[in-house]
């Protein structure tokens, strides 16, 4: 059996994924939103996070991922819906330790036996994901500058951004002024301007 933490924020899409992989006997599925993804993972100990690059908030859910797994890999792989055209996205999912990469307008057959690969230790990249994963090596922006501007992007505040990635206010406004030398950009709503322009948000 392959348990499956499903972390999504729309609930359409959330059912609907969860009905897919539920076509597989083999398949448990548990589904949360953001902010029950600690308590979910506690009760359930899943083999498999899944969550969307485009949801709201996907910065925050590959952080806390993060820190629910251990040093060692162990403790539930991270699978991520993406898409191509989001080079940095990939990276913050790589950054964070994903072991598979399934593009969101791909197939939807395969998805129950590719939790159960990764569950199993394996590794997933999607053909049509491969060139976005390329080109996240050519994003300036580190890991943190871009989950930072990622939920600067949403609207957040300094203060927010800081209690969301478990960073001090002071270091929140370092990554940003960061982001935004790296990006020649004016000030921060120009620096998520231009890493929206170009695929990194």
């Amino acid at each position: 059996m392959t348990t499956v933490l499903l972390v999504h924020e729309i609930a359409l899409w959330r059912a609907s994924l969860a009905c897919l992989l539920s076509t597989d006997s083999e398949v448990q599925v548990r589904v949360t939103s953001k902010g029950g993804v600690r308590n979910a993972a506690k009760e359930t100990l899943p083999d498999v996070f899944l969550t969307d690059l485009d949801c709201p908030d996907s910065a925050e859910v590959l952080a806390d991922v993060e820190s629910l797994r251990c040093p060692d890999g162990t403790g539930g792989a991270l699978v991520v819906l993406a898409r191509g055209d989001r080079p940095g996205a990939l990276r913050r999912a790589f950054d964070a330790g994903a072991r598979g990469y399934i593009d969101k307008f791909g197939t939807v057959s395969d998805l129950p036996e590719i939790m159960h690969k990764i569950a199993g230790g394996g590794r997933h990249i999607d053909e049509s994901l491969a060139f976005g994963l390329l080109q996240a090596a050519d994003v300036p922006l580190s890991r943190r500058e871009l989950g930072v501007l990622a939920l600067a992007a949403e609207g957040e505040s300094v203060s927010a951004i800081a209690g969301a990635l478990h960073l001090t206010n002071g270091t929140v406004r370092n990554y940003l002024a960061a982001a935004i030398r790296k990006t020649g950009a004016r000030n921060r709503l120009d620096a998520i301007r231009l890493s929206k322009q170009f695929g990194w948000l």
